[in-house]
């Protein structure tokens, strides 16, 4: 009787493998096919085991040019746009607890003593807090006009020939820590903030605290006047992606190593804020951080335009990275949410085991 229960066992578990492969099957497939256009990789990690990592062939862009056509490989680095303000929640995580930054309750316009013109109306009572959750009640729109369009606000700020400046001269709309605004203007901010108060430029420093330790050699980071693109700049290959959603997965531990502070983490990826349900249905967002639910499963994110994405689903263990090629396209959300959600379905059995 033993022996059958171990058999059956054993048969049941090669068949949950084989179910679990033939989905992961059927969505390469469909990539490959264009029944899901635009990606670049797919990465899908399951309890430390790596189930796929697929690499095609696509076009990407950067920062106002065209890559054209690319054979993409485990080298080659991605533009992961927004993905970068998730980057640097992490760098301010680690200054802030290095007592480089200790006080959150710092008005922002201290950390920039040059602009002695600024209204004091609009910025005296925002605080550093307010910037780090996208509160700071300045007016900023990202999603009338996609990221081509110089009425865009990041767009307005790449363009203007102080990018601080102009983002802390913005009128306000609202009381400081009162309503959420997705930022890049915010993010520029924390940006400056972390490199001034290290005293070296921030991809130097990210190199020093984060990429260096994580053993990510490939990085690329787009600058405007010398400064780097604190809200969408960097360019990434997709293990350095993954690296970055294990630390979240592993509370910012990387090889017995803090490399984050898990106080951090958890404020970052737990806490919420209400957000406006047609900017993101079903989301809530934290410290450059997307928090929400899919199919019963609790997820943290980091999302870039054009589909590049970094999905942690704590409870399954379970990490996804996607880079695409779907800039400013209405696809770039559906594509890796299809993706999610088989990743989520391949490994149900897997986690039950």
């Amino acid at each position: 009787m033993v022996r059958i229960i171990a058999t059956l066992i054993v048969l049941i578990m090669s068949m949950h493998v084989q179910a679990e492969r033939d989905s992961l099957a059927t969505l390469k497939a469909e990539i490959e096919h264009q029944k899901l256009p635009g990606v670049h990789a797919v990465i899908i990690e399951h309890d430390g085991v790596r189930l796929a990592e697929w690499y095609f062939k696509g076009h990407d862009q950067t920062i106002g040019q065209d890559l054209s056509a690319i054979s993409f490989n485990a080298d080659t680095p991605h533009d992961v746009r927004l993905v970068t303000k998730s980057v640097v929640s992490m760098l301010f995580g680690i200054a802030h607890h290095d007592g480089l930054i200790p006080d959150l309750e710092q008005p922002i316009v201290s950390f920039f003593p040059e602009f002695t013109d600024l209204p004091s109306a609009y910025t005296a009572d925002v605080k550093l807090r307010h910037v780090l959750s996208m509160t700071s009640g300045w007016n900023w729109d990202e999603f009338t006009y996609p990221y081509t369009d110089p009425r865009n606000s990041e767009i307005a700020m790449e363009f203007s020939d102080d990018p601080l400046k102009f983002v802390l001269t913005q009128p306000r709309v609202a009381e400081p820590g009162t309503h959420f605004t997705y930022s890049g203007g915010d993010v520029a901010l924390v940006g400056a903030v972390i490199a001034r108060a290290a005293k070296m430029p921030l991809d130097r420093y990210a190199e020093e605290k984060l990429f260096g330790p994580l053993g990510i050699t490939t990085t690329e980071w787009s600058k405007r006047l010398d400064v780097p693109r604190a809200a969408s700049g960097l360019r990434l290959t997709p293990n350095a992606m993954a690296k970055i959603g294990q630390l979240i997965l592993h509370k910012g531990i990387h090889n017995a190593r803090q490399l984050v502070p898990a106080s951090w983490i958890q404020a970052s990826t737990t806490q919420q804020i209400d957000i406006p349900s047609k900017l993101a249905p079903g989301s809530a967002y934290r410290r450059f951080w997307w928090l929400g639910e899919f199919e019963g499963q609790r997820w943290i994110g980091a999302f870039g335009n054009g589909g590049q994405r970094i999905w942690i689903v704590p409870e399954r263990k379970l990490l996804v990275v996607t880079t695409m090629g779907l800039y400013d396209s209405p696809d770039q959300g559906r594509v890796p949410q299809t993706i999610l959600a088989t990743a989520i379905k391949a490994t149900t059995s897997r986690a039950t085991q």
